[in-house]
């Protein structure tokens, strides 16, 4: 009895595993398909393909096993949804606009004997909105601690929340996930809790939202803060170098939030006080030895006061040159520019004349050596008279 019973069992393994695709896995009746993941508000393509469609059309159902397309004929009114493609072998169509209620499971179908069908997840993120900065009510105080709050709803699946003070990553309390009423997305939010120094009044506190759905895009949200602190100063003058009989100027220049109002100088070793008033410089019109000494300022304004010192050292009067002065020096100097010149064309001219003078004296030793002289000349003339010849010879 064992045995009868054990060869069909043998026999249905030898046709599922036999060579030639008996394999149930190479059906090639069987559609196939892919799962696709869009952003809220895009576009999915749902592509479903088949190699032996024996004589049967393809069929694409929604999650709520509606019929959207059998073969080329639209089957649901909607106009989100359109026919890509649809031949024997393939049926595609898009969904545009795609909502978070569009997420599930969508079925490609082949009415072949037996019915076959293929499977295709839509998962749809949901974009979280811009973040939200809470927590800022005024104005902070130098070294007071302070703690900020952001938010941002909307995101599918939950987005995470970074700090960051200028281009200096701050370090938050880790993200909270709350699941939203619709039940699909959430909200996620987070705080930061740091100290402020007065390098921190007029930073910004950015709060950035990270998503797969954004795609690297930026989405966050800065809060602006202030911060009150001491003022600080520090005196200038004008000229640097001060000399005996000028004018001169020390500025105090006060930085602080708010800034100072008011500014006090004093002299070490005199009293009263020079000056308060609103106007920071000291003003001294015409320098004296005895002005030099240290001189101190103090910035005051509603967080307190700061004093800066300065000591000044009134040195010798600078012999200055006066306009007549000037005015000889610059005709010296064009006289002396006169004069180089001048003895440059003296120097040609005479290199000039040296080299024609000894060509003239050349020319006239020539001259003397070709003519006869006066001894010669008269004894022509003596002997052509005693020869009884007419003939005259004359020789100059």
């Amino acid at each position: 009895m064992g045995a009868p019973s054990v060869l069909p069992l043998f026999l249905l393994f030898a046709c599922c595993w036999a060579p030639g695709g008996a394999n149930l896995s190479q059906d090639d009746s069987q559609p196939w398909t892919s799962d696709e993941t869009v952003v809220a508000g895009g576009t999915v393509v749902l592509k479903c393909q088949v190699k032996d469609h024996e004589d049967s059309s393809l069929q694409w159902s929604n999650p709520a096993q509606q019929t959207l397309y059998f073969g080329e004929k639209r089957a649901l009114r909607d106009n989100r949804i359109q026919l890509v493609s649809s031949t024997p072998h393939e049926l595609s169509i898009s969904i545009s606009n795609v909502a978070l209620a569009d997420e599930g499971e969508y079925t490609c179908s082949i009415f072949t004997m037996p019915v076959r069908t293929a499977k295709s997840l839509v998962t749809v993120l949901g974009i979280p909105q811009k973040p939200i900065i809470t927590g800022y009510k005024s104005s902070l105080r130098e070294k007071e601690t302070t703690t900020l709050n952001c938010q941002s709803s909307g995101s599918k699946p939950a987005a995470q929340l970074t700090w960051r003070k200028g281009d200096q990553e701050l370090h938050g309390e880790p993200t909270r996930i709350q699941e939203d009423p619709n039940g699909k997305t959430f909200t996620v939010s987070s705080s930061v809790t740091f100290q402020v120094t007065r390098e921190d009044d007029g930073a910004n506190i950015v709060c950035s939202v990270n998503h797969e759905s954004l795609k690297g895009a930026d989405r966050s949200t800065s809060q602006r803060i202030e911060v009150l602190y001491t003022p600080t100063a520090m005196i200038r003058p004008d000229p640097p170098h001060p000399r005996e009989g000028q004018k001169l100027l020390l500025h105090c220049e006060g930085r602080g939030n708010p800034v100072p109002q008011q500014y006090l100088w004093v002299k070490e070793g005199s009293e009263p006080p020079l000056k308060m008033a609103q106007d920071s410089a000291l003003i001294f019109p015409f320098l004296n030895k005895s002005d030099s000494g240290t001189y101190g300022c103090t910035a005051i304004s509603n967080m307190g006061s700061y004093t800066a010192y300065f000591t000044l050292n009134v040195n010798d009067p600078s012999p200055v040159p006066s306009s007549y002065s000037t005015y000889h020096a610059i005709i010296g100097g064009i006289v002396a520019f006169i004069v180089f010149l001048l003895l440059i064309l003296l120097i040609f001219l005479g290199h000039y004349l040296i080299r024609h003078k000894g060509t003239y004296l050349t020319h006239e030793a020539k001259g003397s050596d070709d003519a006869p002289d006066a001894d010669t000349a008269i004894i022509n003339a003596e002997g052509g008279q005693s020869g009884g010849d007419d003939k005259k010879e004359y020789f100059i």
